[in-house]
């Protein structure tokens, strides 16, 4: 799916909200809402009164790693994105270049055997390709150091040519994120969540509206080429699945936060619509031929015309509101990206 609306350069966000201003919160941020092809505009804090009491929020508690560290190859400089852990103690990888501006560009000589070097003494070898789609992402093993520990002693957070500086880890966290034992995470961002503040999840609970706790640990984006997402590790808690089918069973909506939310809810759904407690690698791509068997709703970023992710929200919404939504969006000069506004669709 690929919009026919143009977004220019300037809606990109390019600090979070509470930096444009004095007196602005995350939830400062505007907040389009999509009934159908019937649009309003808001502001986030405006959320509670648009919920019903018996809505269900399904979160994802991923905290964001500071994924992005300098290395070398040979001579010359690089920039290691760490996407995701695997199984067998290898991560899953982006090598990038320097484009200096303090931001990257795609790398494209990344071969089999190719040695970066890492802070710290530490030593990553490509061993293979991700996937057969492509070589942007690599397994690879690293020696002389524990990843973790490179992240936090010489990480920083992963950021794209359109945001105006390096921003601390805690601008990324969202108030939902909770650390992992081993020290996972995500990649970027769950960024649906961001303008989220402690004082409006206390007030959304006072209006009775609830909250059901997953965890899917998004690896890093394709920047260029906007692939479909990669297989992703991801936990339905069995509390979280008795919440969710409690609400579809007393005709409750059920509101994914962020794409995220949705790929793991739905890959703990069966055929049957039931939603099973369930951990592990989630492979998952929700298209419009596939739908949605538990979401009834999605509180999403704005994407741009070509990402993938435009084909989850037609699976929720529909093309027509999609359409509608996003022509809205552009004509009313909302923002983009992980600091910019949010999109409520409700079917």
């Amino acid at each position: 799916m690929t919009l026919a609306v143009r977004v220019p350069e300037e809606l990109s966000a390019r600090v979070p909200a509470e930096q444009r201003g004095p007196g602005l919160d995350r939830d400062g941020v505007r907040l389009l809402v999509s009934r159908g092809t019937e649009v309003s505009h808001h502001v986030f804090g405006e959320l509670p009164g648009l919920l019903r009491a018996g809505d269900l929020l399904v979160v994802n508690t991923s905290p964001t790693l500071a994924a992005a560290v300098d290395g070398a190859v040979g001579h010359t400089r690089v920039v290691v994105h760490f996407s995701t852990r695997g199984d067998d103690g290898r991560w899953a990888v982006e090598v990038r270049e320097p484009d200096g501006r303090g931001t990257t560009r795609a790398r494209a000589c990344v071969d089999k055997g190719t040695v970066v070097r890492l802070p710290g003494g530490g030593r990553l070898v490509a061993e293979e390709p991700l996937s057969p789609r492509g070589d942007r992402l690599w397994w690879a093993r690293v020696s002389g150091a524990e990843v973790t520990a490179v992240l936090r002693e010489h990480g920083r957070p992963i950021r794209y040519a359109y945001t105006e500086r390096d921003q601390p880890l805690s601008v990324y966290q969202t108030v939902f994120a909770l650390p992992a034992p081993d020290g996972s995470g995500s990649a970027e961002m769950p960024s649906a969540a961001r303008p989220f503040t402690a004082r409006l999840v206390a007030e959304l609970v006072s209006r009775g509206v609830q909250f059901a706790p997953v965890t899917l640990h998004t690896g890093v984006a394709s920047a260029e080429s906007h692939e479909p997402p990669y297989p992703e590790r991801f936990s339905v808690p069995g509390e979280s699945a008795r919440l969710i089918n409690a609400a579809r069973a007393a005709g409750r909506r059920v509101v994914a936060v962020g794409t995220t939310a949705v790929r793991a809810v739905e890959s703990a759904a069966g055929a049957d619509r039931v939603v099973r407690a369930r951990e592990g690698w989630t492979d998952l791509v929700v298209t419009p031929e596939r739908g949605v068997r538990v979401v009834d709703g999605l509180l999403t970023g704005l994407h741009e015309p070509e990402a993938s992710h435009l084909l989850m929200l037609e699976a929720v919404a529909g093309r027509a509101a999609i359409d509608r939504g996003y022509d809205a969006a552009v004509r009313g000069r909302y923002l983009w990206h992980e600091f910019g506004d949010v999109h409520l669709l409700l079917r």
